[in-house]
């Protein structure tokens, strides 16, 4: 199994595939599975800079738009369906590829980790805090208790802030407990490769693809999600670019303002993913340009 990691805009969608392509020189075949948690909804492309079918080379690719956007998405969720999806993959003798940026979810898959209940009572209790102490109060005692999550989950997600902290209150141990970098491989022979690029490069690309997105349709395509539900969405109706995107077809926002904050947010983003795959000294960093890194990554697969 391998899985490509690393901060948006770094070209994982792209290197993944020039690897399927290598690896099938070689007489053997993978495919793709996403792992971005945005590209898994149904009709969000241009704000997620998915794939479009032309743009797949013809390579198999898995777990996209596979939910409408009025669904809310969890990483249990999430990783019933990808494990599933590997298995089958595997039983035919192909490499699954698991490709994305989502710490949580690509760690719930190559990790050992079950996820518990819900407690009523306490998920009540944390909801009644929110409301009023706000987020930021519920950010605070989350860095305090479990500083890994804290890293993971942007500050202005509250649903994912009370899903932490009602784990930690269940079970007694930190959410990211199960998602350190000591923990069991969820399958052998594992090659993790991160994908890497300056700071300054990455941050200049990233600016110009949020103006993009919007030059190319992101507004349209939004407005054409609402009748789909996305407003009610608990999950998609936050995604950056998308909440946006609505603010300024409510008349609540201007289109500058939207691509401004857009771009501070998916900086941001891309921070918290750095945070997050940097803890797992089990990935192997590259540069997406080196072509030497590229062969040396096909060469340690081909070995395992």
């Amino acid at each position: 199994m391998v899985a490509v990691v690393g901060a948006t805009g770094t070209g994982k969608s792209a290197w993944a595939l020039s690897l399927v392509e290598k690896l099938a020189e070689e007489s053997v075949s993978a495919e793709i599975v996403n792992a971005d948690a945005m590209q898994l909804y149904r009709g969000m492309d241009i704000g997620t800079a998915k794939l479009s079918v032309q743009d797949r080379r013809g390579i198999v690719h898995h777990l996209f738009d596979v939910w409408e956007v009025s669904v809310e998405a969890t990483v249990a969720s999430y990783q019933a369906l990808a494990r599933a999806c590997i298995r089958e993959i595997r039983s035919r003798g192909v490499i699954p590829i698991l490709v994305g940026g989502s710490g949580l979810y690509i760690s719930s898959v190559l990790y050992e980790f079950e996820f518990p209940g819900t407690n009523p009572a306490i998920r009540a209790g944390l909801e009644a805090r929110l409301a009023t102490e706000g987020p930021q109060a519920l950010q605070a005692e989350l860095a305090a208790k479990d500083p890994l999550a804290a890293a993971a989950i942007d500050p202005k997600n509250s649903r994912r802030l009370i899903r932490a902290l009602e784990v930690i209150e269940i079970t007694g141990k930190p959410f990211g407990a199960g998602l350190d970098a000591e923990r069991r491989s969820w399958q052998e022979s594992t090659r993790i490769f991160g994908l890497e690029r300056p700071r300054d490069e990455l941050v200049v690309d990233l600016d110009q693809r949020v103006v993009t997105m919007w030059e190319t349709g992101l507004l349209d395509e939004v407005r054409g999600l609402i009748p789909q539900g996305i407003e009610s969405g608990v999950t998609a109706s936050k995604a950056i670019g998308y909440h946006q995107a609505l603010s300024v077809l409510r008349g609540e926002m201007e289109q500058k303002e939207a691509v401004e904050q857009t771009q501070a947010l998916t900086r941001r983003f891309a921070r918290r993913q750095v945070s997050w795959f940097r803890r797992d000294d089990s990935i192997t960093w590259i540069n997406p340009f080196d072509d030497g890194a590229f062969a040396a990554s096909v060469r340690t697969i081909l070995s395992a």
